[in-house]
């Protein structure tokens, strides 16, 4: 079984959402062998809580009127350094640098296949000058 083809919309559309706001090292990742309550792990990297903040509202918005996907539940805004979001088919971890590297989820699903996002390398982000996502093969 892998990932659904809507589970990968989504992942797709949260994945360039959070590099037009300047996420980078963004990774999504194909759990659906070895969880059955969500399809992909989407992860993305930000500088300071702010910044998350700023993705995970862009990424409930993109997904909201993109694919009418509302989110199941919302963790972790405010001071930590890993928030989350979950809209059931896939779940959109938002981490600090240093928090990314203590909980090293990608190490955790290392067997998992990694999904390409195939994020706009023309979007906001690069546009602004930013760093653009890391598309993973």
């Amino acid at each position: 079984m892998t990932a659904t083809d809507h589970a990968i919309a989504l992942a797709r559309t949260a994945g360039q959402a959070a590099a037009d706001k300047l996420g980078t090292d963004i990774v999504a990742l194909d759990v659906s062998e070895q969880l059955y309550l969500t399809d992909v792990f989407l992860i993305a990297s930000v500088s300071n809580e702010r910044q998350a903040g700023a993705v995970i509202d862009a990424v409930e918005e993109a997904l909201r009127t993109t694919h009418d996907a509302k989110p199941t539940r919302r963790e972790g805004k405010g001071s930590s350094g890993w928030s989350l979001i979950d809209f059931g088919d896939v779940v959109v971890h938002v981490f600090t640098a240093e928090d990314r590297q203590f909980y090293a989820l990608e190490s955790l699903w290392k067997d998992c296949p990694v999904i390409e996002l195939g994020i706009d390398a023309g979007s906001d982000s690069a546009a602004a000058g930013g760093p653009t996502a890391g598309v993973q093969d």
